[in-house]
């Protein structure tokens, strides 16, 4: 048999498309490009990501760190085809979360894993993830794209995504929260990325499909369920440099009733007044679908306000005027008071 070559197994046949890989990273440089900003100092390829603090502006930081994934929105993306918001929720669950420490989010990583890489949808979901860090000012500095065949079905992916960001040392929140701040609510764009189980479950419920027409807005139900994650890290740090600003709560799984305590100091708690700020429609479906108690809405969803921002009582105004020249839509929604939970006034509905 001398002379004559072997043709042994080769990677892509047990699976794994190094090309497919290769190219995807090509294809996505220049939507990380678009998310450079100061203290970039390596592009997409190498081993590590290098960052540069200095460069950054900073001269005594201290480093905030966080992670996050889309959970079970991501069957939504995945079962309608729909995949170009979910990089967007992805930055924002995570750069949302740092706001909450008075961080700058600086730079983000990505990890994509599905069985079979498909690079048109790895890429629409990447450029996503390009498009929020864009919008957040931080910068998309690698990530990793594992194909694993055997481990997911068919068309399935999954999501994480890793921010960095900081700080000057001594400006960390929350910080001198009082009885008596005012607390801001900054209108959510939707359920965000929380709670999809249960959504999944009472659309289910519904006798409706993804394809369906929206029962609460225009277009499909899917669609609607797809509306990605408000970035609010640019007008809310603003809003903090201005003075001011005591604690802020993202208001992601456990709502507000959750959420808000874990910025508190012992002893405050929250009063908050329903009445002050719209349900918007998908709370309202989801409440009747269900028949869902209101406490029970309270500890599962935003109900329609993303951000909490507990501010010195005679800076309320102007923080609100600010975050409302900005974009946001601003609820004047309660006071901190003595106590240790959240009590409620009004009704959602």
């Amino acid at each position: 048999m001398s002379g004559q070559s072997k043709n042994g197994i080769t990677y892509a046949d047990a699976g794994v498309d190094i090309d497919a890989g290769n190219a995807l990273v090509e294809r996505i440089k220049p939507a990380a490009k678009r998310t450079n900003r100061p203290g970039v100092m390596s592009g997409l390829g190498g081993f590590g990501a290098l960052f540069d603090l200095k460069g950054a502006g900073y001269e005594d930081p201290i480093l905030v760190a966080a992670t996050d994934g889309v959970g079970t929105k991501l069957r939504i993306a995945i079962d309608t085809g729909h995949v170009d918001g979910v990089g967007i929720d992805l930055v924002a669950m995570c750069v949302n979360d740092l706001v909450c420490q008075g961080a700058e989010p600086l730079f983000f990583l990505d990890y994509f894993a599905t069985g079979k890489l498909d690079t048109d949808t790895a890429a629409r979901i990447i450029e996503g993830i390009a498009t929020g860090c864009e919008k957040s000012g931080c910068a998309l500095i690698g990530g990793e794209t594992a194909e694993m065949p055997g481990m997911y079905p068919p068309g399935d992916f999954d999501l994480a995504g890793f921010a960095v960001g900081a700080m000057e040392r001594g400006h960390d929140l929350p910080a001198g929260v009082v009885e008596g701040d005012v607390l801001l609510g900054l209108a959510s764009d939707g359920v965000h990325s929380n709670g999809y189980s249960l959504v999944r479950r009472l659309v289910e419920q519904s006798g409706l499909d993804w394809e369906s027409d929206c029962p609460f807005a225009e277009g499909t139900l899917g669609a609607a369920l797809l509306t990605p994650t408000r970035l609010y890290v640019r007008p809310v740090l603003e809003a903090v440099r201005a003075g001011g600003v005591h604690a802020l709560a993202h208001i992601t799984g456990g709502g507000l009733t959750e959420n808000l305590p874990r910025v508190l100091p012992e002893g405050l708690g929250a009063s908050i007044n329903l009445d002050s700020w719209e349900l918007p429609g998908v709370f309202g479906w989801m409440t009747e679908t269900g028949g869902m108690a209101e406490s029970e809405m309270l500890k599962t969803f935003n109900c329609g306000i993303g951000m909490i921002i507990a501010v010195a009582a005679d800076k309320a105004d102007e923080i609100a005027a600010m975050l409302g020249e900005a974009g946001e839509t601003v609820a004047r929604i309660g006071t901190v008071v003595p106590g240790k939970s959240v009590s409620y006034s009004g009704t959602l509905l």
